[in-house]
């Protein structure tokens, strides 16, 4: 397994965590299992956003004995009150349906709090208005919640609630098809989201991705929004190699469904190569380096999409972009313009023309 730290909070924290959301499909004996599997193979991160309460009681069954080796991320607003997932704002339903989530999972604290799917600005009126948000800050300082997250589809909700400084964690939808405008939750130009993203990098809050594969419509050619299938490989490379992001959540239901997303741990480079987006990119994200390194080898071995990234986040204000872009082993002043990588790039970037405004940037 590979791992990235949270550097607000510290964390070590997988780059493939899971989403629960259907695991309560499976019998109780393939639910624990499964979890136990995860676990064994390296996994850390658990989204409890699952679709029926038995699923804390099988979290607890396969790593109780483990909590303080795992982390859990848990929604203040989803609502389990009656069992099947509900969504509520009201601070007295949230506070009843985590006591009985803690109950279940038999633990006395939460390690990400989020605040629950806020996809529109009444939906945080009403968060805060309604005593949700002060029952979260109430629970942080009982050290019941160790720290605060957001989940929301909406790139201009995030970065309002960004603003108040309060969430260590973002959860946001990130694939190939909102990224693009395609799908039910490509809220955003791909332009915004790209900074989103960057904001998230700079600012030291970890996203962990939702939906990579957009639902699954990605996966099959005849729902992909590109009329092409993608693979689970590509959606995830394609999740991580986005700035901010720690990890990639995952749906699995079953031992099998996990074992072929832990297969992306022993991908070989072409199977993680996602660059054919590129060939039905929107006019707007062409000529913008989206990192997916496709241009690799450069004949005099410039890292081409890690000098990129670095020089994105340092123009927006992170202060250890420059630090990283200084110590890597050659910079984008040794470009010699051969050209090899602006023949390469799906998305018609001109990365020779762009070293030359990188080295003027850095001074190197």
């Amino acid at each position: 397994m590979e791992y990235r730290t949270n550097r607000r909070t510290g964390d070590r924290i997988s780059v493939i965590g899971l989403g629960t959301s259907t695991i309560c499909e499976a019998d109780e004996a393939e639910a624990v299992a499964t979890l136990e599997e995860a676990y064994e193979r390296g996994v850390d991160y658990f989204d409890l956003a699952t679709s029926d309460a038995v699923t804390f009681g099988r979290m607890r069954e396969a790593l109780g004995s483990v909590r303080d080796k795992v982390l859990y991320q848990v929604h203040f607003g989803a609502d389990y009150t009656h069992g099947e997932y509900g969504w509520s704002t009201d601070a007295e339903t949230i506070k009843r349906s985590l006591d009985l989530q803690l109950t279940a999972l038999r633990t006395d604290y939460i390690d990400y709090a989020f605040i629950h799917c806020i996809d529109e600005q009444s939906d945080w009126d009403a968060y805060r208005k309604g005593g949700a948000l002060d029952l979260l800050l109430r629970m942080k300082e009982q050290g019941v919640a160790r720290h605060i997250g957001l989940s929301s589809h909406v790139p201009a909700l995030v970065e309002t609630v960004l603003d108040t400084g309060l969430p260590d964690m973002v959860m946001f939808s990130i694939n190939p098809g909102y990224d693009y405008s395609h799908g039910e939750f490509a809220n955003g130009s791909a332009a915004e989201r790209m900074a989103l993203y960057r904001r998230c990098e700079a600012e030291g809050v970890g996203i962990s991705v939702m939906k990579p594969y957009s639902g699954g419509q990605l996966l099959d050619a005849r729902t992909s929004p590109f009329g092409k299938a993608l693979t689970e490989y590509r959606c995830i490379s394609y999740a991580l190699d986005k700035p901010g992001v720690l990890t990639v959540l995952p749906g699995v239901r079953d031992r099998e469904q996990l074992r072929r997303t832990l297969g992306w741990l022993d991908a070989s480079a072409a199977e993680r190569d996602y660059s054919v987006i590129g060939t039905f990119a929107p006019a707007d994200a062409r000529g913008k380096c989206v990192y997916c390194n496709h241009c690799k080898p450069c004949p005099v071995g410039l890292d081409i999409g890690t000098i990129n990234k670095y020089y994105d986040l340092a123009r927006v204000g992170d202060a250890l972009a420059a630090d990283h872009y200084m110590h890597l082993a050659r910079h984008a002043s040794d470009c010699v313009a051969c050209g090899h990588c602006d023949r390469r790039c799906p998305f018609k970037v001109r990365q020779s023309e762009r070293m030359k405004e990188i080295a003027a940037y850095f001074g190197v």
